[in-house]
């Protein structure tokens, strides 16, 4: 699955890359630690794993005169932390706000390292959600699988002649162990301050205005959108690449897509992918989700199994825009969720 396969790329890469303090500077970005902070404008920042580490979410960054607002806390403790301390690459400003554009463990989990300074701030729904996401489905395959890879891995090295090549299957597994103990550490922690529409937050000389426009990929899914600098970041509710469909509303989420497009923005800061411009990848996205709907819709009622529409369904056309489609098929959370709410609208989260 595409959160479990994410999750354990995470793994390989986390351990050793949060406590390296090393520092690059290029055109547009800073690499410090963990983390790139690539320029967006004067004051906002992308903050992306750096190195190979591409996975959790990715964390925009608004500075105002005085403070620091941060759109996601990442995806553990620790890499909160990282996160909280390779910051200092691009400013001394302390961190006052944190923004949880949704429930999801990889973008909320590192919430507990700020929230004895900073204000921590989510929609209504995330304040119900949140509690119990450690129980889910989407949390659970990416620290289930974990163990079977350390055994896999360490079979790996006990047939493996190359020495460099068993250091890397080694570390690996010391990578592996060591997101399981960081997994130990979590404590769920809520949003202090949240809202059911909107709320502006003007400092410093910056309006930012965190907005609700309705269920899409989960029910919680908030967006910050700059005005005065034209920038929107979405979180998962429109990334650069297909968006997890697990916990989603595929129907209302092409409508609060289209409630998206009506704010006046050129630049998108999303949950996960590469900042893009304009309106035309939301667009596309809007004409995927209508294409999955009503592919899988017609194979349920033909009577066949979530696990084998999704093996069927074709949405390579739109590999165009999103290049990581390469064959037929769909992530099978994104057929299972479909055949669930066909028979319960409203359902929650994937148990």
């Amino acid at each position: 699955m595409r959160r479990a396969a994410l999750s354990i790329a995470f793994v390989i890469v986390l351990a050793g890359l949060l406590w390296r303090d090393s520092h690059a500077q290029s055109d547009a970005s800073i690499v410090r630690g963990a983390h790139r902070f690539a320029k967006v404008a004067d004051g906002i920042y992308y903050a992306t794993a750096s190195g190979t580490m591409t996975v959790g979410a990715n964390s925009p960054i608004i500075l105002t005169a005085n403070e620091a607002l941060i759109v996601d806390s990442s995806i553990t403790p620790a890499s909160g932390r990282a996160l909280s301390d390779d910051l200092k690459a691009i400013t001394d400003k302390p961190i006052r706000s944190v923004v949880d554009s949704h429930y999801h463990y990889d973008h909320s989990f590192g919430n507990q390292v700020f929230d004895r300074d900073a204000q921590v701030i989510g929609h209504q729904n995330t304040l119900v959600r949140m509690p119990g996401s450690m129980e889910q489905f989407t949390y659970l395959s990416s620290v289930r699988p974990v163990p079977d890879r350390v055994a896999s891995l360490k079979d790996r090295i006990a047939r493996e002649t190359d020495p460099a090549q068993k250091a890397a299957l080694e570390q690996q597994v010391a990578n592996s162990l060591a997101y399981l103990q960081q997994v130990k550490e979590t404590r769920v922690t809520v949003p202090s301050l949240t809202f059911t529409d909107s709320i502006t937050i003007g400092r410093g000389g910056r309006e930012m205005q965190i907005k609700y426009l309705g269920r899409g990929h989960t029910d919680t899914d908030v967006v910050v959108f700059l005005p005065k600098e034209r920038i929107v970041a979405t979180g998962d509710l429109m990334e650069s690449v297909i968006s997890y469909m697990g916990d989603s509303y595929p129907e209302d989420w092409i409508a609060t897509l289209e409630r998206l497009k009506a704010l006046d923005f050129d630049t998108v800061m999303p949950g996960h992918g590469v900042v893009f411009q304009g309106k035309n990848k939301i667009t596309v996205f809007q004409q995927y989700l209508r294409d999955v709907i009503a592919q899988v819709g017609a194979l349920r009622k033909q009577g066949v199994s979530a696990e084998d529409a999704a093996a069927r369904v074709d949405v390579t056309k739109y590999s165009a825009e999103f290049p990581q489609i390469r064959s037929v098929g769909i992530d099978v959370a994104a057929a299972r969720r479909i055949y669930r709410l066909a028979q319960d609208p409203n359902s929650g989260p994937t148990p």
